[in-house]
């Protein structure tokens, strides 16, 4: 019973025999943890318990930067992406010229989606448009972070934890003249099928009463798949519906899901009216803005 105690024999002896095991038992345990070692691949990568909040980066929309980064997409991303996927798009007359701001909702299957999607706009409407780009993969290296808001007038958009700090953001671009351009699964697609979309969408639009345009692209898991580093040239179409617009009493959830089910009717190459608009819907789009 006296080694099953570790103060047996008291005094200064037992004391330094009980602590002499306690440092065995953390060196054992410190063995076992493996704490640089491997990580299943079911565990999430490594974070900070409580992670710096990104800037929403202001900076990007401002000049100079937004006459470099005209330059960089006109000189560079552009004839690049023409070259590498020669993309289709129909319904382009619904981001032509825009009358008030507006959120573009997309699939997401590659890191080839927002070039490819900014290609299908006109360049008016480019240039008024901000992307949403993952708060905790391009901004958890702050370098990555200030490269894409550059090159692709990104802001910083949590998908995990509260979405307040979230909606504040992005009600801010919006009612300052902003386009969004937002991927309503919060992640890529694996496998190319759309998954569902976070309500969230539905809340932004209800709360700015700003129309969301769907968009879906088809082709680019093939250009850059899910860990593929380098882009490679394949074909790709994207399709544009018609605005949406929330009911009043319709709820976030309910006009989230209608917005999904627009963006897979373009996927299936639906010529629904509802989805697409009627020719004389098309052509009054492509109408100049007075003023």
């Amino acid at each position: 019973m006296k080694d099953d105690v570790w103060y047996s024999g008291g005094g200064l002896a037992g004391f330094l025999r009980g602590a002499g095991r306690a440092v065995d038992d953390v060196g054992r345990l410190r063995r076992g943890w493996h704490w640089r070692g491997p990580r299943p691949a079911s565990w999430p990568e490594a974070a900070s318990a409580v992670p710096d909040r990104p800037s929403n980066l202001s900076w990007a929309r401002q000049e100079p930067v937004r006459s470099i980064r005209l330059l960089i997409q006109r000189g560079l991303m552009m004839p690049f992406t023409e070259a590498m996927t020669h993309p289709q798009i129909s319904g382009s007359e619904w981001v032509e010229d825009l009358e008030r701001p507006a959120i573009l909702a997309a699939n997401h299957v590659s890191h080839a989606d927002t070039p490819l999607l900014l290609h299908a706009l006109s360049d008016r409407t480019r240039e008024r448009t901000a992307v949403a780009a993952a708060a905790d993969y391009f901004y958890k290296r702050p370098w990555l972070g200030r490269v894409v808001s550059l090159w692709l007038n990104t802001f910083p958009f949590a998908r995990t934890g509260g979405a307040q700090a979230v909606l504040h953001s992005s009600t801010e671009l919006l009612h300052s003249g902003w386009n969004l351009l937002v991927y309503p699964e919060g992640t890529r697609s694996v496998d190319g099928r759309l998954q569902e979309f976070k309500p969230g969408i539905g809340h932004l639009a209800k709360e700015t009463r700003a129309p969301v345009i769907p968009m879906h692209v088809r082709g680019s898991h093939r250009v850059m798949p899910k860990g593929q580093r380098i882009p490679l040239p394949a074909p790709v179409r994207i399709r544009i519906g018609r605005p949406l617009e929330a009911g009043k009493t319709e709820p976030s959830r309910d006009f989230a899901a209608r917005i999904e089910r627009a963006v897979q009717q373009l996927a299936a190459e639906s010529d629904d009216p509802e989805i697409v608009g009627t020719w004389i819907d098309r052509w009054r789009a492509t109408r100049p803005m007075r003023g």
